[in-house]
């Protein structure tokens, strides 16, 4: 995270958006990153611009969290308004040409503005901790509560059961499964850290819900999966072994999509590009060169 580094603010429908970009003078194709949440801000993918070195690394807090302008009318939380958020962070930042990074949340940000606006000028892209199927997903969160130690998912259901996400027995449960399957580093690295103490925690509860196992949100309902052949730009689906994008559905969404790539990271979640930075940084980079 050495060099130039260029920040401001872009007015979006509902707000300002801030963001910051790492190499703006590099020459290579820029990357533009979409963080996850939705409603944790982009602090936890700033490994990723080690790869300014070769080409400008965009971040962006969506409306609603870290440094953007928050949001108090909930009608603008809506896939539709993200994705035009997307467009008008794009058409502000003159990306005539770039490659989009989609993290978790992102990836479905990205899929849909692949799908919904059809955009020329997108090169490659990157799906790393892919949710495109909240129904696949759930099961496999409800498959992992399942392996989790008897108190711990006794402990998750009963509060399930009776609405009390509040409860220090809960979160410290919800925790347990965090370490599991979100970051496994011990401890979490301070990036990780400034995120999660500025999560917006009512986007993400009123889009997704109380945990990354209980979805009760306006996402619930997304799948995607049935249009992925419609994309036909290079992708490469990224996940760890542990993650909650478990392999198995990475693997099928790979299969929807003719000719993209995949890549486990073992030992690792769904932070896998801050559990595995080299590693991932190396399959990125390797990725976006085209080689």
């Amino acid at each position: 995270m050495t060099g130039k580094i260029r920040k401001g603010t872009i007015p979006v429908t509902g707000g300002k958006v801030w963001y910051r970009i790492f190499g703006p003078d590099r020459p290579g194709t820029p990357l533009l990153v979409l963080h996850g949440g939705p409603g944790i801000p982009h602090d936890y993918l700033l490994p990723i611009s080690g790869l300014a070195d070769e080409r400008p690394v965009i971040f962006y807090d969506q409306l609603g969290c870290g440094n953007s302008d928050t949001v108090a009318d909930e009608s603008l939380l809506t896939v539709e308004r993200f994705v035009e958020e997307l467009v008008q962070v794009r058409e502000a930042l003159g990306l005539d040409t770039l490659h989009i990074l989609g993290q978790s949340w992102g990836s479905m940000l990205a899929v849909e503005y692949m799908l919904r606006k059809r955009p020329s000028g997108v090169q490659r892209l990157v799906l790393s901790g892919p949710c495109l199927s909240a129904s696949r997903w759930n099961a496999d969160q409800r498959q992992y509560v399942g392996e989790l130690p008897k108190k711990t998912r006794d402990t998750i259901l009963r509060h399930e059961a009776d609405g009390d996400f509040e409860s220090p027995e809960f979160q410290d449960a919800m925790m347990e499964y965090y370490r599991l399957h979100i970051c496994r580093m011990d401890p979490w690295p301070d990036c990780m850290m400034r995120s999660m103490e500025r999560f917006a925690v009512p986007v993400y509860r009123y889009m997704w819900g109380p945990s990354e196992f209980t979805c009760t949100g306006t996402l619930g309902s997304f799948d995607c999966t049935d249009r992925l052949r419609e994309i036909t730009i290079p992708v490469l689906f990224t996940c760890g072994r542990y993650d909650e994008a478990t392999p198995a559905a990475t693997a099928w969404y790979r299969e929807m999509l003719p000719g993209s790539q995949m890549a486990v990271f073992e030992d690792a979640s769904h932070a896998h590009h801050l559990e595995k930075e080299d590693e991932f940084l190396a399959a990125v980079r390797t990725f976006l060169r085209g080689t």
